[in-house]
């Protein structure tokens, strides 16, 4: 397959995907499957299991340690700072719970433009002695200078999610992340909404928790979370939900002796699920094969067209492509656009700023002309 011309990826890659009986741009919320996965699970996870002489978990932790492998690649990072979880919420839970914090410095700074999922968790932490602080979703988010006054004395942990869903806006993580490191503020990043269509270079980052999960722009189904730990950090966390795979030693079965695994592998648990991390390792390693800067410069072109389409006004999430996700939210002027975009076989969705629309390798020019034609009627 030849690379890229005028943004846009060969178009033999969208073959590499499930096709669709319409016009998807629900990338956002889930990813068309890969035609590959059936042969990754069966290869990965069924084979062991139905045709091996011996229990099959030596073969199934073989295919469960190609989904770090596969995302370490991604995200410029090695596989032992990434253990997978099951979504990003409960990696959030372990991690809160890894950290106690002092009273006098226990705030948790988060913003209301966040996934609801993980206001959850930090309201939920009160029980452990977190305080929770929210930036209001009125105020300027991509604004670092906003961060900057909000990063008090008494914040231990700063929230920062990199794509906003329902905005369409990328905040601006490294500059957050550089000002809570220089005030020793632990910074978690949720990378759920920009995971496999916008470039992430975690050596650059210099994060010290990462979490996301491979349901949305990766194609790789629900039940394939992770989290990424600082190196520097793995020592000091210790979370309190472990199981025998969080153990430095987890074949050592002595009930009376506990030691946590020196890596990210700490954050383990139990008996890990495998099936998830079998069909998100393939859908990672197909983001990887196309490669992420190409995906990008596609979603970009494809959302150029659109924006550049709409009536003034329409436009409801940011039009610089530094500062927009992979989704761009327009709010129609003629109401009857949305009925016209589904009797067209368009897969959107809609939130109170506007019709969310997220174009993929999958999707084409003549896609969103398409929707260009429902908008103006």
């Amino acid at each position: 397959m030849s690379d890229i011309v005028d943004g846009l990826v060969d178009p033999q890659w969208a073959t590499c995907y499930a096709p669709s009986p319409g016009i998807y741009l629900l990338s956002h919320s889930v990813g068309r499957l890969p035609t590959s996965s059936l042969e990754a699970l069966r290869q990965g996870f069924l084979d062991p299991w139905e045709a091996g002489t011996a229990e099959p978990w030596p073969q199934w932790m073989e295919a469960l340690q190609g989904f770090p492998r596969a995302l370490a690649r991604l995200l410029n990072t090695r596989p032992e700072a990434i253990c997978p979880q099951v979504n990003v919420s409960s990696g959030l839970v372990k991690v809160l719970g890894a950290k106690r914090p002092q009273p006098e410095r226990n705030v948790i700074l988060f913003t209301e433009r966040d996934f609801p999922s993980v206001g959850f968790v930090i309201e939920q932490a009160q029980k452990l002695g977190y305080r929770s602080r929210m930036l209001p979703a009125t105020g300027d988010l991509q604004d670092p200078a906003l961060w900057e006054t909000a990063l008090t004395n008494d914040v231990c942990a700063v929230l920062v999610t990199h794509a906003w869903s329902n905005t369409g806006q990328l905040a601006p993580v490294e500059e957050i992340l550089a000002l809570a490191r220089a005030r020793d503020i632990l910074g978690i990043v949720d990378v759920a909404q920009s995971l496999g269509v916008i470039p992430i270079d975690l050596q650059q980052w210099q994060a010290d928790v990462v979490l996301g999960s491979c349901v949305k722009w990766c194609c790789g189904g629900p039940g394939a979370g992770f989290l990424w730990l600082a190196p520097e950090r793995f020592a000091e966390m210790e979370p309190l939900d472990v199981g025998w795979f969080s153990h430095s030693n987890p074949f050592e079965f002595d009930i009376h002796h506990f030691d946590y695994a020196a890596d990210a592998g700490r954050f383990m648990g139990g008996t890990p699920s495998v099936m998830p991390f079998v069909l998100a390792a393939n859908s990672v390693g197909l983001v990887n094969r196309i490669g992420i800067q190409h995906i990008r410069n596609h979603n970009l072109a494809l959302g150029d067209r659109l924006i550049a389409g709409l009536a003034p006004g329409e436009l409801r999430s940011p039009a610089a492509p530094a500062q927009r996700s992979g989704t761009v939210i327009v709010k129609p002027e003629d109401p009857a656009a949305v009925a016209r975009l589904g009797e067209a076989g368009v897969a959107f969705d809609e939130r109170a700023e506007g019709l969310r629309l997220s174009a993929h390798v999958y999707n084409t020019v003549e896609d969103i002309d398409v929707v260009l034609r429902c908008l103006r009627g």
